[in-house]
């Protein structure tokens, strides 16, 4: 168990952070991705995949970050995370609308007196390769506008050079900038080159205070990949057990179809267990995943599919 005084002791040095995390198991890179393999051929039928389909709208973060993004698009965006289908009020309500900071504001206003969150990036989103001043200032921007969530980015160049602590240093200053507001930490998993990095940056990550850890800003190839969440939930469930403490998985970035969500689904029941089967555990970060899950969701309740110009576009 890694009580207060030795996560202390962890952190206390660039040295004691690279012994810890060079000092934590390698991972099979064939046997995560047959894992992932395996688990991803798992089939879901009737009532259970009605109920997958459910729990997958629930924990969208339904994300906008272009640089055409307008207020408008962003009113629209929230009015479909309230209401995913107009005609049918029993679909649930996605977890958060995902913004630029200068955007918070508008989406604060139009998901006013509901559940969905406001989840915002910065910190340089999506290099991070700005100054420190600047990043916490962003953050702490996002957070007077209203956001409940900040998404930010580390510093990929300082990490792959064993910068460790300037990592972690970072993570602790943009948290306390956040304040109230979680902090997703995106590792951007494409750029880090090897699964033991991916394990490092999580722990890493989670040790400097991240409330959830992410995968990808969705700008970098590839994304999300199962076989890069299965490492990331692995550790967070090992993180638990040494900690005490409870972080969040967010896989972003091309996960499009009902059937790509239902795989991370089972991968996180597989690999964490049904604690992380909830949206304040577990979110999904995707633009266009929404209206598929939808038509599929409508073939399961009439027996017949929508065509894909039947939902709004995100």
């Amino acid at each position: 168990m890694l009580d207060d005084a030795r996560l202390s002791d962890i952190a206390s040095s660039e040295a004691s952070l690279r012994r810890f995390l060079h000092g934590l198991p390698g991972v099979d890179q064939t046997g995560a991705e047959a894992r992932a393999a395996t688990l991803a051929t798992r089939s879901i039928k009737t009532t259970a995949k009605q109920y997958a389909i459910d729990l997958a709208i629930s924990m969208i973060d339904l994300t906008t970050l272009e640089g055409q993004d307008t207020p408008g698009k962003v009113r629209a965006l929230c009015a479909k995370a309230l209401r995913p289908d107009p005609s049918d009020r029993t679909v649930p309500q996605v977890a958060a609308i995902c913004v630029y900071p200068d955007l918070v504001a508008t989406a604060k206003e139009a998901l006013a007196g509901s559940d969905v969150k406001v989840a915002s990036v910065a910190t340089g989103f999506p290099s991070g390769r700005t100054s420190l001043a600047v990043k916490e200032a962003d953050t702490r921007d996002a957070v007077a506008a209203g956001a409940d969530e900040v998404d930010m980015v580390i510093d990929r160049g300082a990490f792959l050079a064993g910068h460790y602590g300037a990592v972690f240093d970072e993570i602790v200053a943009v948290k306390q900038a956040a304040g109230d507001a979680h902090l997703k930490v995106i590792l951007e998993t494409g750029e880090l080159a090897t699964y033991d990095n991916v394990r490092r940056a999580s722990w890493l990550a989670m040790l400097a205070g991240g409330d959830f850890i992410k995968t990808s800003t969705g700008k970098v190839a590839p994304a999300a990949t199962l076989p890069v969440t299965l490492v990331m939930l692995e550790a967070v469930r090992d993180f638990r057990e040494a900690t005490g403490r409870q972080v969040g998985v967010k896989p972003a970035g091309g996960i499009r179809t009902s059937k790509d969500a239902i795989k991370y689904l089972v991968l996180v029941n597989e690999t964490a267990g049904d604690d992380w089967l909830d949206p304040d555990w577990f979110r999904l970060g995707a633009s266009s995943l929404l209206n598929d899950l939808l038509m599929q969701r409508q073939k399961l309740t009439t027996g017949r599919y929508a065509g894909p110009d039947y939902f709004t576009l995100d």
